[in-house]
């Protein structure tokens, strides 16, 4: 377990030069250092664009804090998506607060860059970063959370730490969402989610269907049927959204028009759809890739269409969207019974910050807020309002929960976006 310390810098010091990644942490936190009894004041789970928000954000109090982060690197889970994915927004308005993103403010990044700029947002703020430790485990011992954490590797040595608050900032794309489809376990060809798909070479010549209805789903299909004979297969049909609308970047009206703003919360899912230059509308309407209804089963060489039409097929892949991944908060039950997650294992918060355990916030959660929240952009407005909670209470030395009001739930149905 990590000693208690006497100042915040030592706290930085110790946890970030652990990682695979390290990060120089002086200078992050309060000369006061942690709480009497914990290690750190905030402990944030996390080191993506969620993480990096939220300890931008602490930076800034005076509190003693570190990231935690089971990747072997700072930057979430950018560098595994697929080879040509790029930004639905251009890069002045994909930056978290206090570093633009670098180059034309009016193209849309590719992945490598995202990534890259997630690396250098770390170090240029010094963020103490522990990279390649998993969180296993946060459970409330009475006077602060007990958080279990396990290096990378089967054999990673494991230790604990006790934080003042905790902020889940994992995200809304730690795992994937994988549909109970009728025959899945008959069929005899290849089944992958869209999570570890790369690039279309693998599957020229094949027969495949691309199963979804979103960004993702659209733009792999597009691509694949470069190579591949495809199928686009959904239970609803594709809801276009312009790109550019009257020649500027829709990101652009949805700030300006105050809609970013509105704290849609979880209804903030059912107003995205697929954004479109017209070069995917034009794609599906000339049959690259074709486009159907929802296969009834899958049989043992390929699909049955709702017409009763058999198809081989080589590959299924499913586009299927996200979900978050907390598990490491099922055991996080207070004595009075309240507990992090409902029966479903979904967070029940109020803008972020948890209605049933005090100290806990979340970062990252699509509809969190509002339509911006599971990205770049939303993610610094949604981490400085948590922060800003959660700090209140350690000050108070006597959390309190969010206050009275209807509380959000996110839920874990797929996020039909990209994981932008």
């Amino acid at each position: 377990m990590l000693q208690p310390t006497t100042t915040g810098q030592a706290v930085g010091r110790a946890v970030a030069t652990t990682g695979a990644e390290p990060v120089d942490a002086l200078g992050c936190c309060s000369p006061q250092g942690a709480r009497p009894g914990t290690d750190v004041d905030v402990l944030v789970i996390g080191a993506g664009q969620a993480g990096l928000a939220a300890g931008y954000a602490l930076r800034r109090t005076g509190v003693s804090f570190t990231l935690v982060d089971a990747a072997a690197h700072v930057g979430g889970s950018w560098a595994g998506y697929y080879d040509s994915l790029t930004l639905f927004s251009p890069a002045g308005r994909s930056a978290l607060p206090g570093l633009p993103f670098p180059g034309d403010p009016g193209r849309y990044p590719h992945r490598d860059e995202v990534a890259a700029y997630l690396r250098r947002y770390a170090e240029h703020f010094a963020l103490p970063v522990r990279t390649g430790t998993r969180v296993q485990r946060v459970r409330w011992d009475g006077a602060a959370f007990s958080v279990s954490l396990a290096a990378r590797g089967e054999d990673g040595a494991r230790s604990s730490l006790r934080a003042g608050a905790v902020i889940a900032a994992s995200g809304g794309f730690g795992a994937p969402h994988l549909p109970d489809l009728p025959g899945a376990r008959e069929f005899g060809g290849q089944m992958l989610h869209v999570g570890r798909y790369r690039s279309p070479t693998a599957f020229a010549g094949q027969r495949v269907v691309v199963v979804g209805a979103g960004n993702s789903a659209v733009q792999v299909a597009t691509e694949l049927a470069e190579v591949a004979t495809v199928t686009l297969a959904s239970r609803a049909p594709v809801r276009w959204r312009s790109q550019r609308p009257l020649g500027v970047d829709v990101h652009h009206w949805t700030r300006f028009s105050g809609v970013e703003a509105l704290p849609l919360g979880r209804h903030a899912q059912q107003v995205v759809g697929v954004l479109d230059d017209g070069r995917y509308r034009a794609a599906l309407a000339a049959g690259r890739p074709g486009r159907r209804p929802m296969f009834t089963t899958l049989t043992p060489t390929g699909v049955r269409w709702a017409d009763g039409v058999e198809e081989d097929v080589d590959t299924v892949v499913l586009a299927t969207g996200y979900r978050p991944d907390l598990g490491y908060l099922r055991d996080l039950v207070l004595p009075d019974g309240r507990s992090a997650l409902d029966a479903r294992q979904d967070p029940m918060h109020r803008r972020g910050v948890s209605t049933t355990v005090p100290g806990l916030g979340y970062v990252g959660l699509p509809g969190q807020h509002g339509l911006a929240s599971a990205t770049l952009r939303g993610a610094g407005p949604d981490a400085r309002r948590v922060v800003r909670r959660l700090t209140d209470q350690l000050r108070r030395r006597a959390p309190t929960p969010a206050p009275p009001g209807p509380a959000s739930r996110t839920t874990t149905r797929p996020d039909p976006r990209s994981p932008r």
